[in-house]
């Protein structure tokens, strides 16, 4: 669509933060964008120190969400979301989740929920997704916290009960699991989502192309299958839209980043 030949740079380190801020610094001509998650444009601003804000970067389109999933094992006496949340409540401190690391999108996700219900639940960072899965598996946490991918075959295998997710919706790839609608939390939904970006300042005619591009291929029926295969749920927003989403997260996720001591000190 954009007769241009793309070239695929991945660049690991800080969680994304590397990559958003070699996009941030780069010239603003359209050639250069980044493709990131929302972890280093919601959540690690508030426990890192980075060099931008969202004024440093402009808002392309995005291309959809996967959940985080709260999941424990399969004699856990809870078979719906209510009652995860009434079994936590009712034993304070006693359980604990793992997590893709302190102050990371799925411990701000979590603790979201708890805080909103009262309800407290110890957090044991690990080094990943795949990491908090395998210490779940060998019982060394009482409750998953983590992406779908890593758990999905473990759920299918009936080794893991999973009960709640951080999204408002629930999700066909775990069709057991609660979503946050369904128990009167869905304005605090959390999830991992995708977008493209581009330097700030670069020129809107340049932007409008992008996003028309973008858009029209994240549209098609090959790309959806894609995004099904994963467990993630196409929704595909305008360059409008994903700035609003980025500035509405960033706010919410400060405010449960300083309610749980995770926010980075000023300097």
């Amino acid at each position: 669509m954009l007769k241009q030949k793309v070239i695929v740079d991945n660049r690991a380190g800080g969680g994304g933060t590397v990559g958003t801020t070699l996009i941030s610094a780069a010239k603003p001509d359209g050639y250069t964008l980044g493709f990131v998650w929302n972890s280093p444009l919601t959540t690690s601003p508030h426990s890192l120190t980075v060099p931008y804000t969202p004024d440093s970067y402009a808002s392309v389109m995005s291309i959809g969400y996967s959940s985080y999933v709260l999941c424990a094992a399969p004699d856990f006496p809870a078979a719906t979301g209510q009652e995860l949340i009434d079994q936590i409540k009712a034993n304070p401190g006693k359980f604990t989740y793992g997590n893709d690391g302190l102050g990371g999108t799925m411990q701000l996700a979590a603790e979201r929920v708890f805080t909103k219900v009262g309800a407290k639940v110890r957090a044991v960072p690990f080094g990943g997704a795949g990491e908090t899965a395998r210490n779940f598996l060998g019982g060394h946490v009482t409750f998953y916290g983590g992406s779908l991918p890593p758990i999905l075959p473990h759920a299918a295998a009936g080794k893991a009960k999973c009960l709640l997710l951080t999204s408002a919706a629930k999700n066909p790839a775990l069709p057991q699991a609660s979503g946050l609608a369904d128990i009167g939390l869905g304005a605090e939904e959390t999830v991992l989502w995708w977008g493209l970006i581009a330097p700030a300042r670069t020129p809107p005619a340049v932007l409008a192309t992008l996003e028309k591009a973008f858009m029209e291929a994240a549209s098609t029926p090959a790309f959806k299958a894609t995004m099904e295969k994963q467990g993630a749920t196409q929704r595909v927003l305008g360059s409008k839209e994903t700035g609003a989403l980025i500035r509405q997260e960033l706010d919410a996720l400060g405010a449960v980043a300083k309610a749980i001591g995770v926010e980075r000190k000023a300097q």
